[in-house]
Formats: C-alpha cells, sequence, structure tokens
C-alpha cells in the first residue's frame, strides 16, 4: 500500500514539476548568496582599503554598511523563498495530496 502511494507521487507530474522548481529555485538563490558573502569576503582579503575607507569624521567605515547590507540581503532571500514556498510550493503539495489520496 506504501509503496503504491509513493509510486503514484513520484509519477504525478504536479510533483516532478514541484522538485523540479524548488530544487533550481533554491539553486539560484544559493549561489546569489554564495557570491554575496564569498565576493565581500573577497574584498576584505584582496581589497582592504575599500571597505576601511572612513565615511566623514567618526569611526564608521565602509565596510560595516556592507557588511550589514548582507546580512539584510540574507534575510531578504530568505523572505523571498518563504514566500513562493508558501504559495506556490505549498499550493502545489495540497494538489499532490488531493490527487494521491482518491
Amino acid at each position: 500500500m506504501q509503496n503504491d502511494m509513493v509510486t503514484r507521487v513520484v509519477a504525478n507530474p504536479k510533483y516532478q514539476r514541484l522538485v523540479s522548481t524548488r530544487s533550481s529555485f533554491g539553486w539560484i538563490l544559493t549561489a546569489i548568496m554564495m557570491l554575496v558573502y564569498y565576493g565581500f569576503i573577497a574584498v576584505i582579503a584582496f581589497n582592504k582599503e575599500l571597505f576601511a575607507q572612513r565615511l566623514g569624521d567618526g569611526v564608521m567605515t565602509v565596510g560595516i554598511p556592507v557588511g550589514l547590507g548582507v546580512i539584510v540581503f540574507t534575510i531578504l532571500i530568505t523572505g523571498i523563498y518563504v514566500r513562493r514556498a508558501n504559495s506556490e510550493f505549498d499550493t502545489l503539495t495540497q494538489e499532490i495530496i488531493k490527487e494521491t489520496a482518491q
């Protein structure tokens, strides 16, 4: 019984679309995040002077708001993924469950 249900789910075109779409979307967001993060680290490693420039007469440097931007960017792309998961991916999952239960 359980194997039959698994076979029906895996054979469902909506399931295949869900897996493909979710996987590619996740990898795209991962690649973007890695570019941002490792780009930040690369600048620190190879061009320290860029982020060490002072902003005004205080002690804040360019690196502080850029680092904060990396953190905010991480929160934003997480929100983008969650929003899509809660709408498109959850809808597809519910459709698959309904079709499989029949």
